[in-house]
């Protein structure tokens, strides 16, 4: 049952679309939807949190339903190959922008960003959920979610290479006008450019699920296979799960930590350093090269992730990866606009924490699945997948919310091009001092968590022994 190269690259390449997207929605969107759909911050703040209402509810009824999904393709594989072609072609509809006032833009950003967030759930929760049935070993599993984080990352960082790139090469094409193609300080902001950048992109992400169905297996079977579960059991095994509950909370605080600084970190360049610069081959500007830099961050943090955890155990290396990340945050606020090496460095050393992070959750989502069934006899996989991928939405939703208010309640006016002292200092606070409380959150939430690397390889050891009698 060992798990070959072709599994952990197919693998990977699922978290590369989802991550291709997801970052355009974590860094861009909320610019987007400010500077070039038309709608204000507090606005947009207010959708973001509300369309997660309906999030809440839908992340769950997906993992009830590939929990109960029977095909010739196995129960989560099936929705990769399915949903691959609407994932790319809501996304692009949601950075349309239609011949609207601002009501009816506004209603039609609830609209299809809804849609958006429920194509995302199809396909990112049972993509989520092959962590938990790809292989029964915990350190496969490690391997399995690095490799999962790594090729996400390689996603983000390619849409951060090709997006600001791409939308300014549209905007050129459809000689939007001036006030709309870039300068040298941020990105364009024509309406066309964004739409064509956003469907290129979208059909990268539809080829890489085709991919990742084509090179994956599912292999563990349940203990009791055959049993005919209740949806209201498998819910209420969950409400008594404390590890669960416990990795939710501490898992949140650190995706609310990605959230606020991927928010706010265009408006930190474009409203605080006010840096002329663009690259000569591409023209990417300072703050995409700065997203580069994360991203290459991030996934150097993902190459440690299996190799330590696996040596020292993950909550002690999560938690020690979270405080450095708290610490490192605060001197954000204390950097002046022109020093950018130390913004820089800065941003590799708090990228590496975060990267080092991420794989560490799925993995324990998947060793609190092998916690539940032993306990209950019930293997509740997509379920309890479902949460980690509700816990990353609500996240971002939770981080771009607060960054939309916070950015109003600073008095931050997104028609004008220069901001007051007080929406800069805003923007400062939300990239050091808010991310740094939300780290601390998670390692304040890590400091419960019960299962031990101990207890993980014994109720590895137990579930083999039923499945080998069974």
């Amino acid at each position: 049952m060992s798990i070959s190269l072709k599994d952990k690259i197919g693998y990977g390449f699922g978290d590369m679309a989802s991550s291709m997207f997801w970052k355009i929605f974590g860094m861009y969107l909320l610019f987007f939807y400010t500077k070039v759909f038309g709608i204000s911050p507090a606005a947009a703040g207010t959708m973001f949190l509300l369309t997660r209402i309906w999030d809440a509810v839908n992340d769950p009824l997906m993992g009830i339903i590939a929990d109960r999904t029977r095909s010739r393709w196995g129960k989560y594989r099936p929705y990769l190959l399915w949903f691959a072609v609407p994932f790319a072609v809501i996304g692009v509809i949601t950075f349309y922008t239609p011949d609207l006032g601002e009501n009816g833009r506004l209603a039609y950003a609830y609209i299809t960003y809804t849609l958006m967030m429920m194509v995302y759930t199809a396909v990112n929760v049972p993509y989520a959920s092959l962590l938990g049935v790809m292989s029964p070993h915990p350190k496969e599993r490690n391997i399995l979610s690095s490799y999962r984080m790594f090729f996400a990352f390689i996603g983000s960082f390619i849409t951060f290479m090709l997006l600001q790139p791409l939308v300014d090469f549209f905007a050129g094409l459809f000689d939007a006008g001036a006030g709309v193609v870039a300068d040298a300080t941020s990105i364009s902001r024509s309406p066309e450019g964004w739409v064509c950048a956003v469907a290129v992109i979208g059909a990268i992400c539809a080829l890489l699920f085709f991919l990742c169905f084509k090179f994956t297996r599912e292999r563990v079977k349940p203990v009791n296979e055959n049993e005919n579960t209740s949806v209201k059991q498998d819910l209420r095994n969950l409400a008594r799960n404390a590890p669960w509950w416990i990795l939710m909370g501490s898992g949140l605080a650190a995706l609310l930590f990605n959230a606020i600084r991927d928010s706010v970190a265009l408006f930190y360049f474009a409203d605080y350093i006010h840096i002329s610069y663009k690259t000569p081959v591409l023209g990417w500007t300072i703050a995409t090269v700065y997203l580069l830099v994360g991203q290459a961050a991030n996934m150097i943090g993902v190459a440690l992730a299996a190799p330590l955890s696996n040596k020292y155990g993950k909550k002690k290396t999560y938690m020690i990866a979270m405080s450095a990340a708290a610490v490192l945050s605060v001197f954000f606020f204390f950097l002046a606009p022109d020093q950018i090496a130390w913004i820089m460095a800065l941003q590799i050393l708090i990228s590496i924490c975060a990267g080092y992070v991420l794989p560490l959750l799925w993995s324990m989502y998947a060793d609190i699945v092998d916690h539940q069934e032993l306990k209950t006899k019930r293997r509740a996989t997509g379920l309890i997948f479902s949460s980690s991928s509700m816990s990353q939405k609500m996240g971002w939703a939770f981080g771009a919310a607060l960054s939309g208010w916070m950015l109003a309640w600073f008095g931050y006016d997104q028609m004008s091009a220069v901001q007051s002292d007080t929406a800069i200092f805003g923007v400062r606070l939300m990239l050091s001092w808010l991310p740094a409380i939300s780290c601390l959150l998670a390692v304040l939430g890590m400091m419960f968590y019960p299962l031990s690397e101990k207890r993980v390889r014994e109720i590895t050891n137990e579930l083999e022994q039923l499945r080998n009698q069974s």
